[in-house]
């Protein structure tokens, strides 16, 4: 068994980063300024997209998204149930009522079949998530938006670096992004609300903060513009610049972390194999970049002759940590309780949900470490 305990995320993180957030500490601005304009320029660049507005999480870019589009009481958004329930709770405290699309059994994504069963003429938005770091198909599920007259937003939450048919996740349509910590890269807390829309931008850089009539750092003026003035009631989702740098130096480097994922990742499927009680994701059957945000197992419980979370606990006792992505929505207490209808009408969902965990995966990780992780997975198996 391991001496010391791996977790199941660790953000990689230098001296030098610790080194340029300490700068900002030190200049004349901390809140958001020059740093957080250089991250969202450089994001912007590095995603292919017209646009991005820096944000305090993608939650905040999802609770704008809803304001900006006037999405309320009346309407319908399409979104998986598999998914963090941040999402849900936007869409039901905006007043719409979230409806719940079911999902491929092998790789958690919504598929065009399960969009279009979930269409009404209530429908506002759709909102596929990328899941793990393999991308949607999106091809036909905007096929489907164009032909019912919805709007699609995609959740890259687990996306960054993720490529669908050669073409980069964030670089059409409208997108959020998260850099909580075990993200790809990370801002400590933060998100990036990208979009080729120049009018939805504008109305999100408005909404972030306050609602006034210019950003909180002005790039024209190089501070903030004395004759602002409030155009619509806004919020305070503004990052500030001491995230921003992180996010900079972070983003120069995702390339080395995910490449080193994808090493990772392969490993763990090598071991894996011939292992009948974890039954690993399928890759999408069209071209893709995989950017392993997460290595997502399901434990066979009828092979197993356990249930998951008591197999995640043995794996904690030996020093292994994982993570649950995700307990599907509908099923959590609250929209169980008052979206009980939903039970037992996601079949591929459920099914997940009672099986699913995260093992062990960040880059600075080795190969002994995704050894140590196999071997207490059998150890576990060959003890029950």
């Amino acid at each position: 068994m391991r001496k010391d305990f791996l977790p199941f995320s660790k953000p990689s993180i230098s001296e030098d980063d610790i080194k340029a957030v300490g700068d900002v500490l030190r200049s004349s601005w901390i809140t958001t300024g020059p740093k957080n304009a250089e991250f969202e320029n450089s994001f912007t660049k590095y995603i292919g997209c017209h646009g991005s507005v820096a944000l305090t999480s993608a939650t905040a870019g999802m609770h704008l998204l809803l304001k900006a589009l006037g999405i309320g009481p009346g309407d319908e958004v399409i979104t998986p149930s598999m998914t963090w329930v941040s999402t849900v709770n936007m869409i039901v405290l905006s007043g719409a009522k979230p409806v719940f699309a079911d999902i491929d059994r092998n790789t958690l994504m919504i598929t065009p079949e399960s969009l279009e069963k979930c269409v009404t003429g209530k429908t506002k938005l759709a909102i596929p998530v990328h899941f793990a770091g393999a991308p949607a198909d999106l091809d036909p599920l905007y096929a489907i938006s164009r032909k019912h007259g919805f709007k699609i937003v995609e959740d890259t939450a687990h996306a960054l670096g993720t490529a669908y048919k050669g073409e980069m996740i964030g670089r059409r349509g409208t997108s959020i992004f998260s850099f909580h910590p075990i993200k790809n890269i990370t801002t400590g807390e933060g998100g990036m609300f990208c979009s080729n829309d120049q009018e939805l931008l504008t109305q999100i850089r408005q909404l972030k903060f306050h609602g006034l009539g210019v950003d909180a750092y002005d790039r024209q003026t190089f501070g903030r513009a004395p004759q602002a003035q409030v155009l619509e009631p806004g919020f305070k989702y503004n990052m500030t610049d001491i995230s921003a740098v992180l996010g900079i130096r972070q983003l120069a480097k995702v390339e080395e972390f995910n490449s080193k994922r994808r090493s990772l990742a392969a490993l763990y499927r090598k071991e894996l194999s011939g292992i009948e009680e974890i039954i690993p994701l399928s890759d999408p059957d069209y071209a893709f970049t995989h950017s392993w945000h997460l290595f997502i197992v399901r434990l066979d419980i009828e092979k197993s002759g356990m249930n998951r979370d008591e197999f995640m606990g043995e794996l904690k006792k030996r020093n292994i940590g994982t993570g649950l992505h995700f307990r599907a929505a509908h099923l959590q207490k609250y929209y169980l309780d008052k979206m009980g209808e939903w039970n037992g009408r996601l079949p591929e969902t459920e099914w997940n949900s009672e099986r699913i965990f995260s093992l062990p995966l960040f880059p600075d990780m080795t190969g002994e470490d995704v050894r140590d992780v196999v071997c207490a997975i059998k150890e576990i198996l060959k003890k029950h």
